[in-house]
């Protein structure tokens, strides 16, 4: 009777110890290295699972002792799938946690206004924390995927900074763009001022990416869609670079030739009225907004000072001096 009841003391005294051990372990930091330890857990993973997948990631973790603590407290079954890391001084509990909560880690991308659509792609393609589906799709494939109701991409993509759980997919995020570009443009469109020589929103999109590319100064935006209005609304021609090189393609060398202005592209607007077929580019807010609401002026030509700026001229005679001045 004695022996039972020392080895019932002794149960006792071992259960303590373990339970203050366990206690003491899910309070300590898991590592204390600089860097956060990024890792995934797979769909359908157990808690077992997810603790090996956590440790073979570096994560410095038992995964049994993980396991015990995920079932003590009844969060065994409550782990989400996703990409995560684990920060420095972060403890098992800490770890726990964030796996039931689904507190993601977070990545950003940024595109930047003035880039063509390829640019954008090449980017995301890149991009190491998104999961590549669309990569070796074609532009015309991906707009499907999109859902977009354009079959050529160009101007249709926000440039902004997004931001996205590590390990989403890449077709997120152009959905994302697209929305966010047919969301302002739409809203601009319904606002509009009638009198502006646009048949269509799409032909604003594309002036935008035109200002886009033609503006040195944010604070020109809005003369230099003003010099363009006033082109269409005279049936003159737009005669703007920016259209030309993107209609050479890959063939510019980043210098326009005389030749270049005289052969004949869809894109070329020194031998084409009216505006190109589509964006050149994908236009910030500041250009789209500059697209509907060009300044009041009589100004057809511009030319660059050098300095950042241009000097607006109502007709040709005062145009030329300016070139004399500045680029002769």
């Amino acid at each position: 009777m004695a022996f039972i009841k020392k080895l019932f003391l002794l149960a006792i005294l071992l259960g303590s110890a373990a339970a203050g051990g366990m206690i003491y372990w899910t309070g300590q930091p898991i590592h204390g290295e600089p860097e956060a330890i990024d890792f995934n857990v797979k769909s359908g993973s157990s808690v077992r699972s997810a603790g090996k997948q956590m440790q073979e990631a570096g994560v410095p973790l038992n995964p049994w002792l993980f396991e015990i603590l995920a079932r003590i407290t009844g969060k065994a079954n409550k782990l989400k799938a996703g990409s995560y890391d684990i920060e420095a001084g972060k403890t098992p509990m800490d770890l726990l946690d964030k796996l039931v909560n689904g507190d993601f880690a977070f990545a950003s991308l940024s595109i930047i206004e003035g880039w063509t659509f390829q640019q954008m792609r090449k980017v995301i393609n890149s991009h190491p924390s998104i999961k590549h589906s669309t990569a070796s799709m074609s532009d015309r494939e991906l707009m499907r995927k999109v859902d977009a109701d354009f079959a050529q991409p160009e101007g249709l993509f926000f440039p902004d900074t997004y931001l996205f759980a590590k390990g989403s997919n890449d077709l997120e995020i152009y959905q994302q763009a697209h929305a966010s570009m047919l969301k302002k443009l739409n809203e601009a469109w319904a606002n509009r001022n009638t009198l502006l020589p646009y048949k269509t929103a799409y032909e604003a999109l594309t002036m935008a990416s035109i200002i886009e590319k033609e503006t040195g100064q944010k604070a020109e935006r809005t003369l230099i869609a003003s010099v363009f209005i006033n082109r269409l609304r005279t049936g003159m021609l737009l005669q703007t670079d920016p259209t030309v090189i993107y209609g050479m393609g890959e063939q510019y060398k980043g210098k326009i030739r005389k030749h270049d202005l005289l052969t004949d592209t869809p894109y070329n607007t020194y031998t084409r009225a009216g505006l190109p077929p589509t964006p050149i580019a994908l236009p910030g807010i500041a250009s789209l907004t500059a697209a509907f609401n060009p300044a009041k002026s009589d100004a057809l030509y511009f030319v660059a000072k050098g300095d950042g700026t241009s000097h607006f001229s109502d007709n040709l005679t005062e145009h030329n001096r300016a070139v004399n001045k500045y680029q002769r």
